[in-house]
C-alpha cells in the first residue's frame, strides 16, 4: 500500500449487525478529543507549516494519507453499526462537535513531532481499552490492524527525531 502503512490488508467490515453502543463508542474515534480526525488535522498542518523541509512534509502528507483511510473506515464502521459518523462524539449523552481547539500547533519542529507522537501514542491506549471492551471481532481485528499503522507511524517520527538529534 505505502511505507507509512503495514502490508497488511484491512479486515472486512461488511458484515457488522447493527449496535449503537459500539458505534457511539467508535464515534470518539473519528471525532473526539484524541481522534483520528486531530491527527489529520495536525498531519494536514504540519505539512504546511514544514513546506520547506521536504523529508518531513513528505513524512507528514504520506502518514496524513493513511489517517484519512482510516477515518474513512472508522466512519464507514460507525454508520453500519447504526449511528451518524459526523465528526462528533458523545460527552455525558450530548453530541459534542469536533473541533481543531482539541489540537495545540507548536511551530517548531522538534515540538511538533513530538506532539504528534504523543497523540498517537494516545489515540493507540484508547483503541487497545475499546479492544478489551467490544466483544465483536470484526471491529476489533479492525482496531488492532489500525493500532499496527499507529505504531508504525511513531515509529517513523522517532526515527526522524532522532536523525535530527544526531545531525544537531
Amino acid at each position: 500500500m505505502s511505507e507509512y502503512a503495514v502490508d497488511l490488508p484491512y479486515p472486512n467490515i461488511n458484515h457488522l449487525d447493527r449496535n449503537n453502543k459500539y458505534g457511539e463508542m467508535i464515534l470518539s474515534d473519528i471525532g473526539g478529543l484524541h481522534s483520528k480526525m486531530n491527527l489529520i488535522s495536525l498531519y494536514f498542518y504540519n505539512s504546511i507549516i514544514f513546506k520547506d523541509n521536504h523529508e518531513l512534509s513528505q513524512i507528514m502528507e504520506g502518514i496524513l494519507k493513511i489517517k484519512l483511510i482510516h477515518l474513512k473506515i472508522l466512519s464507514q464502521m460507525t454508520f453500519l453499526l447504526g449511528v451518524d459518523p459526523r465528526l462528533w462524539n458523545i460527552q455525558n449523552d450530548t453530541f459534542e462537535y469536533w473541533s481543531p481547539g482539541y489540537n495545540i500547533y507548536p511551530k517548531h519542529i522538534h515540538s511538533a513531532i513530538e506532539n504528534i507522537i504523543l497523540q498517537e501514542e494516545n489515540n493507540i491506549s484508547i483503541l487497545y481499552h475499546q479492544i478489551n471492551i467490544i466483544k465483536e471481532p470484526i471491529i476489533s481485528n479492525m482496531l488492532k490492524r489500525m493500532i499496527l499503522d499507529d505504531q508504525l507511524h511513531v515509529e517513523i517520527l522517532q526515527n526522524y527525531l532522532s536523525h535530527m538529534y544526531k545531525t544537531e
